[in-house]
């Protein structure tokens, strides 16, 4: 069995249980197999006096094997809001040790990063360090935004140069890091994966009148359901799907997701007269997701930019078609009406691609055999592949 060492800011902890799951559900997969054993390190930053939020995400900074994945969560000094352009040396600099422990016990074959900024170039001086190869995968806002700051795309193309291999969620994310100086050759395509035991299509009636009730909201059968899945941030676009509400009557729209926008976007809904149908429903359970995508008659998430969003993925296995924008990976998994519609990022837009959906919707079945390609294990099968093309070479 060969052993791959994983450095990962985005991962789930006790404090913050939904963050990066798709990192976990991944490692997970991979050390399901058997092949490859899987050593996480969760970097978490944390300034010099925790307080705030910092304060419970200090005391989640344990140790642990989860799911078959040995997960081990080092602190690293923060300097709240300024200190991006160090992230990457402070973070290498505090696991340094505890790697060169790791490594001398039972040594590694592999060094992965499962973000490309700040967790490349910390994972390129570990696999310095160690003499090892070393994969850089990237997901979408490290390239788009953290590539267009001079400081981290500095850091993340030296990374690229010195990586042995370099993965992408799909091919537009894999020309956005071709522009920005990296090696084209070196990119190989990973799709997200899915829990297809959590999302399948579910009765749309039964499902609709159990949401209602878990959310304690007025979910009618005979009104339309919107569904928007994401960070509440400018970037995910909810303010399009808001804007669209007064030329849709009746319709609701559940926001599922935190961020820093959701006063403005209640500040919104308040003066556009809509409030009423306009449903923060936070971070929710992730058995309570299906539920929401399944009863939802569309999932409309107008992002600016994505790599290949998994809540596009999920949405589509639950039957709910989409209306999103031409972001990252959008044309390689809208690639017929099944799975809904591409529309411009204008709140027109975003208006008209939800009528056209409710006007002729695609059977729950067709939408779910858009994505039927998508598994965990596949993901990690492709995964195990590519981590083996390295460590051959």
């Amino acid at each position: 069995m060969k052993r791959v060492l994983s450095i990962a800011t985005l991962y789930p902890n006790a404090h913050a249980p939904r963050f990066g799951t798709f990192v976990a559900r991944s490692l997970e997969a991979l050390a399901a197999r058997g092949d490859w054993h899987v050593t996480l390190i969760n970097p978490i930053g944390i300034p010099p006096i925790a307080f705030g939020k910092y304060r419970p995400l200090a005391t989640a900074a344990v140790n642990g094997v989860e799911h078959g994945v040995t997960v081990f969560r080092p602190t690293f000094p923060l300097i709240p809001r300024l200190g991006a352009r160090i992230n990457s040396k402070m973070i290498s600099r505090s696991i340094l040790p505890l790697v060169r422990r790791l490594h001398a016990g039972q040594p590694f074959d592999l060094v992965d990063a499962q973000f490309f900024y700040p967790d490349g170039p910390a994972a390129a001086r570990i696999a310095d360090e160690l003499g090892l190869p070393l994969s850089i995968k990237a997901r979408g806002s490290d390239i788009t935004f953290w590539g267009q700051k001079p400081f981290a795309r500095r850091q993340m193309v030296a990374a690229a140069h010195n990586a042995a291999g370099l993965l992408a969620v799909s091919e537009a994310l894999a020309r956005d890091m071709a522009e920005l100086g990296m090696n084209r050759n070196k990119i190989t395509i990973n799709y997200t994966g899915l829990d297809r035991d959590r999302f399948s299509p579910r009765d749309h009636a039964g499902i609709r009148r159990r949401l209602g009730t878990e959310l304690g909201l007025p979910l009618a059968a005979d009104q339309p359901l919107l569904a928007t899945v994401g960070a509440l941030t400018a970037r995910k676009g909810q303010g399009l799907v808001i804007a669209s509400l007064p030329q849709l009557p009746g319709a609701q729209l559940l926001l599922v997701g935190k961020g820093e926008d959701k006063e403005r976007l209640q500040a919104q809904a308040r003066q556009l007269g809509v409030a009423d149908r306009v449903h923060f429903v936070g971070s929710v359970d992730h058995d309570l997701l299906p539920i929401i995508l399944s009863a939802a008659d569309v999932m409309v998430l107008p992002s600016s930019n994505e790599g290949l969003a998994n809540a596009w993925v999920e949405a589509l296995a639950c039957g709910t078609p989409l209306v999103i924008c031409d972001a990252g990976g959008a044309r390689e998994l809208v690639t017929g009406p099944d799975a809904g519609i591409i529309v411009e990022r204008t709140a027109e837009g975003v208006t008209e691609g939800i009528r056209q959906i409710l006007a002729s919707p695609p059977t729950a079945e067709a939408a779910a055999g858009m994505v039927e390609q998508f598994s965990w294990a596949a993901n990690a099968a492709s995964l195990a592949e590519y981590y083996e093309s390295i460590t051959a070479a």
